[in-house]
């Protein structure tokens, strides 16, 4: 069958060399047939019907299916029919005592003959798209397209095949669009009259088709779609469309991390590669949020081997089957571990000798923290930094990088205030000894983590609401997963030690806005999924800040990182925090705060100790805002 399909097309062409040249001739002499140019006819047709094999083979013209004919289908018709055109050319030229030949044919006959060839590839395209679509045509659910440009207008021809979907009509805030129709669909005005659109068309979905717009677009154009109760999706992002991982009619729904506008993070891989590749990597927190992306972006690179150290056995579990699925011929090593301990961190550090360590592993829930919890806190977050940083030291670690948070600026919790001890820990132990190169790499709240915001407000949709939000003017800095771990291995490999790395989190996001795009975006108004406010919460901040008042930063090659400046700590003030957090006798809430305050002058709590009478930080009517997963 696809010999014949194939001879069948070989004598179409054939053929159309035979119209083209003889119809040439009929052109010229105005369909008159010339007598005088009989000879010249037959024997023309001899050079030109063999230039056309030798020329429909090297022009590949046989490889594309006609019922998918495209432009590369026509580009290699064009390289056949120039090729007959530089031979007919020639013959015109040499020949003209043997062969006379009009001048005029020289430039009819290859137009004739791209018109038939290319033509009748087109025209067999159309009929078999329309017999194989022509009862879906017109019978999807009507939707329309906002954005007119290259992704709108694929997405247009795309959904033209799909039995699902019917474009109607598209919207673009570009001008001099309006009015212009892109694959028979009108552009019929600007994301502003999109209600109006939806409402001429009774279209009750809409698509996104604006890979590469900014959020505050993407924002007003989801506002207006949800407004007019419409359902909304969007496509994939540029990079995966232009990776191929994905096509462009891969729909789905709008999810609200669409819309805090996080743009895709460039690292330089090279550099990275340099400091990790054959080196031995050891992950604290490793099946935490960020612990696990952290060991999912270091497979990249060819590590010798990967150490994941996790105190949670199930965590643990779960990034050692990632690997075996993943990447199973990186060496990893599982163990179960907690960074308090220190008999097993140095088991650890003596059996497996680290180059680079990674400290994930802390308590970061704010609230829970805050009460019964703060000694606890203390231990964890800053003992565990400093037996896992000794521990380094004494194993003569090239880099010990710490994952820090916001909440160490100006803190008002006992969390951030403990992970500021962790930072001094690492800054006095640097400067005790450089030998190891100690860096802190300091961020905001990261998107889909643990406990994080967005999972719980979309439990609490789904239960029917209400949504709660502590405060109606609380705002928070959000960063993506994979976003914040890349910045970490780009800082690990620009550091020279000693630094505080500061990640660019972009603009606040109020929470209330959070929870109101995540309301419209489930189908919902806010009467019927309402909003309440339930009060801060035991050592929560209104806002959150990348940087105390008397620090500056300083620029990095790489802009969405900047190295902070601040005061360093005294080898008196980190002899007495050793001592302190050393400690194995318990403290009280208030005793931990009052010594904070000593070692964190800047530490200003907002949440007396005020034992048991404090309402649990886990009841439903509390926000997940201030989680941050530190892990």
């Amino acid at each position: 069958m696809m010999h014949m399909r194939l001879l069948l097309v070989f004598l179409f062409d054939l053929g159309s060399v035979v119209v083209a040249w003889v119809g040439a001739f009929l052109f010229r002499f105005n369909f008159d047939w010339p007598f005088y140019y009989e000879s010249t006819i037959a024997l023309g047709l001899i050079p030109l019907v063999i230039t056309q094999i030798i020329a429909s083979r090297w022009a590949g013209l046989y490889r594309g299916m006609w019922t998918f004919a495209s432009i590369p289908d026509l580009r290699r018709v064009l390289k056949a029919v120039l090729a007959s055109a530089l031979v007919l050319l020639m013959l015109a030229a040499l020949a003209r005592s043997y062969l006379p030949i009009p001048r005029s044919i020289v430039i009819l006959y290859p137009i004739l003959l791209l018109l038939i060839m290319g033509g009748g590839r087109i025209s067999w395209r159309m009929l078999k798209e329309h017999y194989l679509y022509r009862n879906e045509k017109g019978q999807g659910k009507p939707i329309v397209v906002i954005g007119a440009g290259t992704a709108g207008a694929m997405l247009v021809r795309e959904l033209e095949r799909s039995p699902e979907w019917n474009v109607v009509a598209l919207v673009d805030d570009d001008r001099s669009k309006w009015g212009l129709e892109l694959s028979g669909r009108r552009v019929e005005g600007g994301i502003d009259s999109l209600a109006d659109v939806l409402a001429r068309w009774q279209a009750q979905h809409v698509i996104l088709a604006m890979p590469s717009a900014p959020p505050p677009v993407l924002q007003r154009a989801t506002t207006n779609a949800t407004q007019a109760g419409a359902n909304v999706f969007t496509v994939p992002g540029l990079s995966e469309l232009m990776s191929g991982r994905v096509s462009i009619n891969s729909i789905r729904p709008v999810r609200i991390q669409d819309l805090l506008g996080r743009e895709t993070v460039k690292i330089e891989d090279d550099h990275v590669a340099t400091l990790l590749a054959g080196k031995r990597l050891l992950v604290t927190g490793a099946g935490g949020s960020i612990g696990s992306e952290l060991c999912r972006q270091l497979a990249r690179f060819n590590p010798a081997v990967v150490v994941l150290v996790e105190s949670n056995e199930y965590a643990l579990y779960r990034i050692e089957q990632w690997f075996k699925t993943y990447y199973p011929n990186t060496h990893t090593v599982p163990l179960a571990g907690d960074v308090k301990d220190r008999t097993r961190m140095e088991n650890i550090f003596h059996n497996w000798n680290p180059h680079i360590i990674y400290h994930a592993a802390a308590y970061k829930h704010v609230p829970l923290m805050e009460v019964d919890n703060a000694w606890e806190a203390v231990r964890n977050n800053a003992l565990g930094t400093l037996i896992v940083a000794q521990c380094a030291q004494a194993s003569n670690a090239e880099r010990f990088i710490l994952i820090s948070t916001d909440k160490a600026v100006n803190p008002t919790n006992v969390m951030g205030a403990t992970k500021r001890v962790a930072e001094i820990v690492c800054e006095s132990l640097y400067k005790q000894n450089p030998k190891t190169l100690f860096q802190v790499v300091r961020f905001g709240n990261v998107l889909g983590s643990t406990g994080s915001v967005i999972p719980k407000f979309q439990k609490q949709i789904e239960r029917g609401g209400p949504v709660t939000v502590t405060h109606p003017d609380i705002t928070r800095y959000f960063m993506s997963i994979p976003e914040a771990a890349q910045l970490v291995l780009q800082a690990s490999a620009m550091g020279k030690g000693g630094e505080v790395f500061v990640l660019d989190m972009g603009e606040p996001v109020k929470i209330v806005d959070l929870a109101r795009n995540m309301i419209r975006l489930s189908g919902f108004t806010e009467e019927e999924i309402p909003i309440t406010f339930t009060g801060l919460r035991p050592g929560e901040k209104l806002y959150e800040e990348l940087l105390a008042d008397t620090e500056a930063t300083l620029e990095t090659p790489h802009e969405k990182l900047r190295i902070m400046q601040s005061r360093q700590p005294g080898h008196v003030t980190f002899q007495n925090i050793q001592e302190w957090i050393s400690d194995s006798a318990y403290k009280n809430d208030q005793e931990v705060r009052t010594q904070l305050k000593v070692w964190v002058p800047e530490y200003q709590p907002t949440w007396p100790s005020t034992g048991h009478n404090v309402e649990s930080p886990n009841t439903e009517l509390v926000t997940n805002v201030e989680q941050k997963e530190m892990r």
